[in-house]
């Protein structure tokens, strides 16, 4: 495993996440460009067996023990430290989402090597490692090149297509033994979220809003643009936060995570946090005036425009269409 690329294999509640897929598609892509081996790290207790749908990883390391079985920062950190004292790769890709944010930054802390955040994706450049990261909700874009290796590299989701990771091949499992403390942190149950007046995430047509919107007052254009189409009314968290619409109405990282065949996002600026919830829909269309907006770096269809003026005209020729489809 020295020299390699590895993995963090983020598993939540008896899955591995979806942002693992994510992180194993970009590792493969570095590790074939080095040329060398791709390693997923799995920990856990008792969840050997999610190891076998990591197949796009060469090697997996399996890590057992019981105050891994929830993915807590500081045990989890302390665990990988062990694994990799030995093993030295070159870098070490952990995804940065609510269920491993602060595992990297602890990790590269008890290594005593770099750790770099919010990378969308690595490039290699004269035989070096080099992570592209995000700062300032996306609007500006920074390349890294880490002092020395390993370096430990957060990844922010949506850097990869998720079914890139995924294969069916059954990889090579390994087993490896940590000693850890009582951890001074215990989860102790989940509380689930209470259900909302529409389930977003069973939506086929979804219409989100965002600051662009400016005024709750504002909001009945994008209902009748969600009525024309069939779907609903979703939103950016800077709409929930102002309370013109519930919580259960939030897509992104603190909100919900969605997969519709269509999602117009309207006067969404497109954040990272917002982005990871809705990157997999099927159709993006995005409508905003700035036309450096960062919605439209993952938008099939984008429309330079004001949204205001452009929402009624979308509703109208839905309905035109409707109507001519009604009569013929």
């Amino acid at each position: 495993m020295t020299g390699s690329i590895c993995v963090f294999a983020e598993q939540w509640r008896g899955s591995i996440s979806e942002a693992t897929y994510e992180a194993l598609a970009l590792g493969r892509e570095v590790a074939d460009a080095l040329g060398v081996q791709l390693t997923a790290i799995l920990t856990g207790s008792n969840a050997r067996e999610l190891a076998q749908t990591l197949g796009a990883a060469d090697l997996v390391v399996y890590v057992d023990h019981p105050l891994l079985a929830e993915t807590l920062p500081q045990p989890t950190a302390e665990a990988l430290a062990q694994v990799l004292q030995d093993r030295r790769p070159r870098a070490f890709i952990v995804p940065l989402t609510n269920v491993s944010l602060g595992v990297g930054t602890l990790l590269a802390l008890r290594l005593g090597t770099a750790g770099i955040n919010f990378c969308k994706d690595v490039r290699i450049a004269g035989g070096r490692l080099q992570a592209v990261c995000v700062m300032y909700g996306g609007k500006i874009e920074a390349t890294v090149e880490a002092a020395g290796e390993p370096v430990v590299l957060g990844l922010w989701p949506g850097a990869r297509p998720a079914e890139k990771g995924r294969s069916s091949r059954s990889p090579v499992v390994e087993e490896a033994t940590v000693s850890l403390r009582d951890s001074p942190v215990l989860l102790r149950r989940y509380v689930e979220a209470e259900a909302g007046d529409v389930d977003l995430t069973k939506q086929d047509v979804l219409v989100a809003v965002g600051r662009g919107i400016q005024s709750k007052d504002n909001l009945g254009l994008a209902e009748d643009l969600a009525k024309s189409l069939g779907g609903a009314v979703a939103g950016s968290r800077p709409v929930i936060d102002q309370g013109w619409l519930p919580l259960s109405r939030q897509v992104g990282k603190s909100g919900l995570s969605v997969k519709p065949k269509l999602y117009v996002a309207l006067g969404i600026s497109g954040a990272p946090e917002h982005v990871e919830g809705m990157k997999d829909s099927a159709l993006i269309v995005a409508v905003n005036s700035d036309p450096r907006a960062p919605i439209f770096n993952v938008a099939h269809y984008g429309i330079v425009a004001d949204v205001l003026e452009t929402i009624p005209v979308l509703t109208a020729a839905i309905e035109a269409k409707r109507a001519v489809a009604r009569h013929a």
